[in-house]
């Protein structure tokens, strides 16, 4: 059937296929944001709970290297701040991508179902092109 779609059209659904790759990308991020987020959560808690004379290490790559308890926890305090603002831009970028995926959706309905002879129903510009 994409062979018989008017060029508005295709390119319509072409901008819907894009839409679609980046909101599974961005959800991807998000997913990703929030496991580090808990970690980081659960880390933090547990620091928390320990006495701040305990010999502590941190992984630096392959390494484990000794740490203090402030700079561990400052550290980790700051990662949790910037995790949970990611998240949060992440969750905004996801609905503005929902959004314009919909809209898209609806202009791409409207113009199949108004479609053949004349064009879309509503809207501006039936014939112009890029």
């Amino acid at each position: 059937m994409q062979g018989n779609l008017p060029p508005e059209a295709q390119e319509k659904l072409e901008e819907l296929q894009d839409l679609q790759e980046t909101a599974q990308k961005v959800a991807a991020q998000k997913e990703q944001a929030e496991s580090t987020l808990t970690e980081s959560k659960t880390a933090l808690d547990a620091l928390e709970d320990i006495d701040e004379d305990t010999t502590m290490y941190r992984e630096i790559g392959e390494l484990l290297v000794e740490a203090e308890y402030d700079e561990a926890y400052d550290e980790l305090s700051e990662k949790v701040d910037s995790l949970e603002v990611r998240v949060e831009q992440l969750g905004k970028q996801e609905e503005r991508v929902e959004e314009q995926f919909e809209s898209l959706q609806e202009e791409l309905q409207q113009m199949l179902q108004g479609g053949g002879a004349g064009g879309p129903p509503m809207g501006p510009g039936g014939a112009g092109g890029a």
